[in-house]
């Protein structure tokens, strides 16, 4: 495997522990919790760019993108979990892998699509989505928050597309796009959200969040798809719920059902798929 997937799964597994750490501050408000962790996030960029602030200094335009995708993501996230069923709502936003996989060609010159990245692709959402839909009771109703959820699956996918066509930048420019988002985030607390006090065990779990799901793995995943084909990177981001369900049984002290065991087959075989390079074409003798 080469780098720039194994950085991917490096994001991804950082990810994979959001869920519970979700659960363990879900009576701290989102918009507040997002803020804090983002810009405790942005303060990796210090050490990744040896303490020089020029590497923070973007153009407007691609601040701009690194604000679309790091707080439009979640700003409609959130809308999306408070106006529909908070799973089916999860699963709409893990659309994401998949968009990123269809929509390569479209944003990046030069990528086509193989069947086996369209078809790895929609086994690994299938998988994601029995990870989130298994042994629930989760009944198919219609909410407006759905298009909230689908948008901010759109974010990410394109987010994550399209910096791969501005003017290059450094990965420690991503402590920018974090401060903004974060600071972006804490405005909405205050329009949105009650005031709320914070005990030292949120705020170092708040800590933990800005530096793993909600910091480090926005650096690593720069880093991925920086280096890596989009393609690949997106199949194996179907990880990404599959892991989560697992750290939080774990968390819970529960089983995986076989519903995860399926899901489980299901994303890794679709990895490999993606992954695998094709065989070169024969010499002629």
């Amino acid at each position: 495997m080469n780098l720039a997937n194994l950085l991917a799964l490096g994001a991804i597994a950082l990810w994979a522990s959001l869920a519970a750490l979700g659960v363990a501050l879900s009576h701290v408000p989102p918009f507040l919790l997002t803020g804090l962790s983002l810009l405790v996030g942005s303060l990796i960029a210090l050490p990744l760019s040896r303490f020089d602030l020029r590497q923070w200094r973007v153009p407007p335009a691609t601040l701009a993108l690194g604000v679309y995708g790091l707080f439009g993501f979640h700003f409609l996230l959130f809308i999306a979990l408070r106006h529909a069923p908070p799973v089916q709502a999860n699963l709409v936003n893990y659309l994401w892998p998949l968009g990123i996989v269809v929509m390569a060609p479209l944003f990046l010159p030069g990528i086509t699509l193989a069947t086996r990245h369209v078809v790895a692709a929609l086994v690994g959402f299938a998988g994601a989505a029995l990870a989130i839909l298994g042994g629930s009771d989760a009944e198919a109703t219609w909410a407006w928050g759905y298009l909230p959820a689908l948008a901010s699956a759109f974010i990410w996918a394109s987010y994550s597309l399209l910096t791969r066509r501005v003017q290059a930048f450094p990965t420690a420019a991503i402590g920018s796009f974090a401060v903004v988002s974060g600071l972006l985030s804490l405005l909405c607390h205050a329009w949105l959200e009650p005031a709320t006090s914070l005990s030292t065990q949120d705020l170092l779990l708040i800590a933990l969040l800005g530096l793993g799901p909600l910091g480090g793995a926005f650096f690593l995943w720069d880093a991925a798809l920086k280096r890596g084909d989009p393609r690949q990177i997106g199949v194996l981001s179907f990880l990404t719920p599959l892991l989560s369900t697992l750290v939080l049984l774990a968390v819970r002290g529960e089983r995986p059902s076989l519903s995860v065991a399926a899901a489980a087959l299901m994303i890794i075989g679709a990895a490999i798929v993606a992954t695998r390079q094709p065989a070169a074409p024969a010499q002629a003798v």
